[in-house]
């Protein structure tokens, strides 16, 4: 297995001999105006594409966690072939058939693409109401003979879900997506600091790679936040932190 962080929470999986794009998001820096009711004007992304868009339109297969648009976006669509073989989660079919694409799957629960099983699993995309508007959001599961059981979260906090997927699947790698995204009001929709130091102890079977900083405006929890906030807890060498473009 080997993964790469885009940038975001866009990941490139080369798992089993086949090769995953998850949650594209290619719009160039500064492209889109700032999240809305967020606390800054900074346009998004906040950054770069590590690297030439080539490199990441031909997979075997596209992984949509959700629709929104740091995870699916107009530029994304634009780009990759409308024939590409794409995985979402249930109620996203019709919206990406409408765009363009032609061979769309709904995974409901489990399927199996290449000789790798994919699991589909919950998560709560913010607390009370503004986690209700949010919409449903899916994590996804890779597991195949002879290689790590990964576990990718998705737009989650720390919840119950996430707890489920961990008890049931024990994956050897957790992606979580930090940054600790909030509104002007509301709690944070997307793990903050606090949410990844307690999947650790949770979980101490798995590696934590944490992704999703420094390229959307409202995500407050940068890299150095998380890397100060775990080694004063003596976790930071449980948490990998890539840099956009790194490989793991």
């Amino acid at each position: 297995m080997r993964i790469q962080l885009i940038r975001h929470a866009t990941l490139w999986l080369e798992y089993a001999g086949a090769s995953f794009l998850i949650d594209p998001m290619f719009s160039p820096q500064g492209a889109n105006p700032p999240i809305m009711n967020s606390d800054n004007d900074r346009r998004n992304p906040l950054v770069p594409l590590p690297g030439p868009l080539d490199a990441w339109l031909a997979p075997d297969a596209v992984i949509v966690t959700h629709l929104h648009q740091d995870h699916w976006d107009a530029a994304a669509m634009q780009a990759l072939p409308k024939a590409s073989p794409i995985l979402c989660q249930p109620s996203n079919q019709e919206a990406i058939l409408t765009a363009g694409f032609t061979n769309v799957t709904e995974v409901a629960d489990t399927t199996t693409f290449q000789g790798v099983t994919i699991h589909r699993t919950n998560g709560q995309h913010g607390t009370g109401e503004i986690g209700q508007r949010m919409g449903k959001v899916s994590g996804f599961v890779f597991q195949a003979d002879g290689e790590p059981t990964l576990y990718i979260a998705g737009d989650t906090i720390w919840c119950e879900d996430v707890k489920a997927a961990l008890d049931a699947y024990h994956p050897d790698q957790t992606i979580v997506n930090a940054g600790g995204a909030q509104f002007l009001v509301g709690d944070p929709i997307t793990m903050d600091a606090d949410d990844v130091i307690q999947v650790v102890p949770y979980a101490p079977y798995t590696k934590v790679i944490a992704v999703h900083m420094d390229s959307i405006n409202h995500c407050h929890v940068t890299r150095d936040v998380l890397r100060t906030k775990l080694a004063e807890r003596e976790l930071i060498e449980q948490v990998a932190i890539p840099e956009d473009g790194e490989w793991l």
